[in-house]
């Protein structure tokens, strides 16, 4: 059993506000950060969606024990307040370098010196920015899939600095979060999740926006090929089509990045986001359904 009971998530965004639920509904106090209060009045609607998420997917949950959730909660858009206390930063903010380096550095200020430095980074690695923590030896990756809820998954990964009594402690944190770790030997861009997943999206990108197929068939053919549960561009909506189109456009192949432009001046531009808003490439009920499938 670790000694983690204090937990700061930054960034209350759709993974970062699931982030901060779990680790709540499974008994830990939970500061939610983000840089203003309008985000925070967007992430308290996103802990109230996940108040019946939980109740309707996870079996056996109770009012009691959504409401117990919320209490362990707080809110703050006040970066030091957020950090006084915390012994372990679940870093979620977005997936630029930039931003990450200067969230870290404020953080590695603020922080006492117990606290453990985390981050779910989905396309970078620990390594490109441990300096910025201001102590790499207590800094690696703690990455979470969308819907942590029901895809339990945690990849922990640290880089060639970390302390290995701290990615230990980490990864029995993992369990105690109530989720399934898997731990990296080594550090590799996209985990092994992400490293499976992402050259079918590319791949699938690629059909779509060159008009070899819709989204509709691409989806059909895949899930009747392999028996998956969801094809393709629904897992698309499912991440969040803001996240796959950020770094659709970050890729070198000129058809994925014109794949994410597209579908950010398209789709997120116009508030098609995926599961998050009930429309992105399909459209869905409020408990995940697709609403146009044959």
């Amino acid at each position: 059993m670790t000694d983690i009971k204090n937990v700061t998530v930054a960034g209350a965004g759709v993974l970062g506000t699931q982030i901060a639920y779990q680790a709540a509904f499974a008994g830990f106090n939970v500061t939610s950060w983000d840089i203003s209060d309008d985000a925070l009045e967007e992430a308290k609607k996103r802990f109230d969606r996940l108040d019946a998420a939980y109740k309707r997917d996870v079996e056996g949950t109770t009012d009691e024990d959504t409401q117990g959730a919320r209490d362990r909660l707080t809110l703050t858009s006040d970066l030091e307040e957020a950090v006084q206390d915390a012994d372990l930063i679940i870093e979620a903010v977005p997936e630029k370098i930039d931003i990450k380096k200067d969230f870290w550095g404020k953080v590695a200020d603020a922080a006492p010196e117990k606290t453990i430095f985390t981050t779910n980074t989905s396309t970078l690695l620990p390594s490109d920015f441990r300096d910025a923590t201001g102590r790499p030896e207590k800094f690696l990756a703690l990455h979470f899939a969308n819907r942590v809820w029901s895809m339990r998954i945690a990849e922990v990964m640290p880089h060639d600095g970390t302390d290995e009594e701290v990615t230990k402690t980490v990864f029995e944190y993992a369990k105690e979060m109530q989720m399934d770790p898997m731990r990296l030997k080594r550090e590799q861009p996209g985990y092994i999740m992400n490293s499976l997943l992402v050259p079918l999206l590319e791949a699938s990108q690629k059909l779509w926006i060159t008009d070899v197929a819709e989204p509709a068939d691409i989806d059909k053919n895949w899930k009747m090929a392999t028996g998956a549960p969801l094809g393709p561009f629904q897992a698309m909506d499912l991440i969040g089509l803001r996240t796959v189109s950020t770094i659709a456009m970050t890729k070198k192949d000129e058809n994925v990045k014109k794949f994410g432009k597209y579908v950010m001046e398209n789709l997120v531009e116009k508030g098609k986001v995926g599961y998050e808003s009930n429309e992105g490439f399909f459209r869905y009920d409020d408990d995940g359904n697709r609403l146009d499938e044959e």
